[in-house]
């Protein structure tokens, strides 16, 4: 009987750019291709190795002489909303949710573009085309799904672009209309993924990289109880983060 032979698995260092997070460092990454009939596996190895995805690429940074950027993954039975969540949850109570394959439409990206242009001006994601959009949903060999959040009328207020995973849930990025910052969407489509992990029996959501030393990234402590990834072990998040920090909430 003639055994398959699996075929390696090849690691490349990306070339130091601008960080993203925080300002005057520079990043680097560590990639690899997620390809082939055991992607999927492998995507589940990586995801709880600390690795993020995008396209059918996995990465991690490895920036040199910084540790700033901390996995996070949420305990989704244990979860409990805190006052300003619960409200959050109450002001969205009117939406449809609905999760649906990863297939692009011209209404998803309509919204995409607006968000981009409103919040991130300047950034490589404003200057997207629509196949730039298709792309980022489309290509991938993982199971990922778009989350549409939609008012009672139909109109689309925002997406959320996430993976299943064997053992939870993964935010992979997510939009919404600039007009409703008063419904915290970013929060809202977090707090509907860890019900939604829940609901499947699956314990964690992964919310990427947490950075406590940059505002945008900080937030995500504040979904509890968490886990961080600390020298190869995940860890619970201590009550040693800032109030600060827990009070910022992702809209």
């Amino acid at each position: 009987m003639q055994s398959r032979t699996r075929r390696p698995q090849f690691f490349y260092t990306t070339t130091p750019l601008p960080c993203p997070y925080l300002a005057g460092r520079t990043e680097r990454k560590i990639v690899t291709e997620l390809t082939g009939p055991d992607s999927e596996a492998l995507h589940d190895k990586l995801s709880r190795a600390g690795f993020r995805r995008s396209h059918n690429i996995a990465y991690s940074p490895v920036c040199p002489g910084c540790r700033a950027c901390i996995p996070i993954r949420v305990r989704a039975a244990d979860f409990v909303p805190n006052r300003t969540q619960r409200k959050i949850l109450a002001r969205n109570a009117d939406l449809e949710v609905r999760a649906t394959p990863a297939r692009a439409t011209a209404e998803q990206f309509a919204l995409f573009q607006h968000y981009q242009q409103s919040r991130h001006t300047g950034g490589d994601m404003a200057a997207m085309g629509f196949y730039d959009y298709r792309a980022m949903v489309e290509d991938t060999p993982i199971t990922t799904g778009i989350v549409e959040f939609r008012e009672p009328g139909g109109r689309l207020l925002g997406g959320c672009l996430a993976d299943w995973l064997s053992d939870g849930l993964s935010a992979v990025y997510s939009f919404f209309s600039p007009e409703e910052d008063r419904r915290s969407l970013g929060a809202f489509a977090v707090m509907w993924l860890l019900a939604e992990a829940n609901r499947a029996g699956l314990p964690y959501v992964y919310l990427g990289y947490w950075v406590p030393e940059s505002r945008k990234m900080s937030y995500k402590a504040g979904y509890r109880p968490a886990e961080v990834l600390i020298q190869g072990s995940w860890r619970p998040l201590g009550e040693e983060v800032s109030a600060t920090s827990e009070a910022v909430i992702a809209g």
